[in-house]
């Protein structure tokens, strides 16, 4: 699925009403490669979470394609993301008790029991491409963190997505297995038009995007 991203007008606040971002106008083009980089603090995660639909807008539209994200409530929501977006996180959130199949196929437990197969295979292909094939009985609990976050992206391609978004995929990483990551998600966008969203310090990541949108006092500079 093509799914433009169209941002306009959006204002993210604290419960306290504390402006956090402000983002006037945006347009990513399906199958984008976009870096966001800032200072800690500017608001770079907070676009990230906003164009997940992670939190609600206080004002202002967020869409993908023809999903007016910023309007859904929070099932709504949450069932957008399970079938359009594969998330990435600096921390992993792997189940340490679970083999990396284990891992890239948890979104099996909780789908309709026609799409498990499905799902399960597609996570054993995306352990595969990403050079985890013979790792795939073993716990994540022995793994090295670069294995761990690849695992990580495998679990956020099982469901075939259109959007992926990762926040600070590499900041846990040593500088080879940053690079390889960096290969691969720059890779799977590439091969397949996914539109890949990265939020990170990283010089070498937002060397391989197509943009590289700066996030300064909340504001978005493009």
């Amino acid at each position: 699925m093509s799914l433009d991203l169209t941002i306009r007008d959006l204002v993210v606040k604290t419960r306290e009403g504390r402006s956090l971002l402000t983002v006037e106008r945006l347009d990513i083009p399906a199958g984008s490669r976009i870096g966001i980089r800032g200072p800690s603090g500017a608001g770079k995660s907070t676009l990230l979470f906003a164009v997940a639909g992670l939190l609600k807008p206080a004002s202002g539209t967020v869409a993908w394609g023809k999903h007016l994200v910023s309007d859904m409530g929070a099932a709504e929501r949450a069932r957008f993301r399970r079938e359009n977006v594969g998330l990435v996180f600096q921390d992993f959130l792997l189940f340490e008790e679970l083999s990396s199949l284990g891992n890239a196929a948890i979104a099996a437990r909780y789908a309709k029991r026609s799409s498990r197969r499905r799902i399960v295979e597609s996570a054993r292909a995306g352990l595969a491409r990403l050079g985890l094939d013979t790792l795939g009985g073993r716990r994540v609990d022995s793994f090295s963190g670069g294995e761990r976050q690849r695992v990580a992206v495998a679990r956020a391609l099982a469901n075939d997505p259109a959007i992926i978004l990762a926040d600070e995929p590499t900041a846990s990483l040593d500088r080879a297995s940053a690079d390889l990551l960096i290969d691969d998600l720059a890779a799977l966008s590439s091969e397949t038009g996914r539109t890949l969203i990265a939020v990170s310090h990283d010089a070498a990541l937002h060397a391989r995007m197509d943009l590289v949108i700066d996030v300064v006092d909340g504001r978005p500079l493009v």
